[in-house]
């Protein structure tokens, strides 16, 4: 199982954090004078994290083998799903201005939160 995770959160960290690029790229110069100030911090806060995360994913899978446990492996999904909203709902209360998305954020943070532990646990 581990073989074939390594790749896997190599390669979604490795798509996340292009797509994260290209989100930084549009947010600066594609909504730059088209949204407010807040709301386009509010979009960068969601690349900032999106970024960080594909990052540790990417370290993830290439310390897989040498940690053991399911841990490394909730790790990994924590951090994907994390990203996909918290950053995900941080776009689209961005991009759409729908304040009730803000109420799931708080979602993927946890998300982020229960990675890092796991992470901590597979260390450990």
């Amino acid at each position: 199982m581990i073989g074939t995770m390594d790749r896997t959160f190599m390669f979604v960290g490795a798509l996340m954090g292009f797509v994260g690029v290209g989100l930084g790229a549009f947010g600066a110069h594609g909504l730059k004078g088209r949204l407010p100030a807040e709301m386009l911090a509010v979009f960068e806060t969601g690349v900032r994290y999106q970024m960080y995360h594909a990052l540790a994913l990417l370290a993830l899978g290439a310390m897989m083998s040498q940690l053991e446990g399911r841990a490394v492996v909730v790790a990994g999904w924590s951090f994907t799903a994390g990203i996909l909203i918290f950053s995900g709902s941080l776009y689209a209360l961005a991009l759409s201005g729908v304040t009730m998305l803000g109420a799931i954020t708080p979602i993927g943070g946890v998300a982020f939160l229960i990675g890092w532990i796991a992470l901590a646990i597979a260390a450990f």
